[in-house]
């Protein structure tokens, strides 16, 4: 199923991703932000279980950020496991 996230607090303005029947991600694609570097978190993402991206990305900030772009998508992927729950 694919799930569309608005983040907050980063160059990014969007994730959209697909996760699978039994929570793994499938596919992952950011709108904005650095392109070949958020290129890299979706590969690397691409294939792993929901709950472990969250718990590899999640508090990651970005400078003087609070927020991240793998913070972000860590948010976008529990939104999407409690909206398939």
């Amino acid at each position: 199923m694919t799930y569309e996230y608005n983040t907050s607090g980063t160059c990014s303005k969007k994730i959209i991703l697909e996760l699978s029947e039994d929570n793994v991600i499938e596919s992952v694609k950011f709108i904005g932000g650095c392109h070949g570097n958020l290129q890299g978190i979706s590969s690397l993402v691409k294939g792993m279980k929901a709950d472990e991206v969250v718990a590899r990305l999640e508090g990651i900030k970005c400078g003087f950020k609070s927020t991240s772009c793998p913070d972000q998508l860590s948010k976008a992927v529990k939104q999407a496991m409690e909206k398939k729950a």
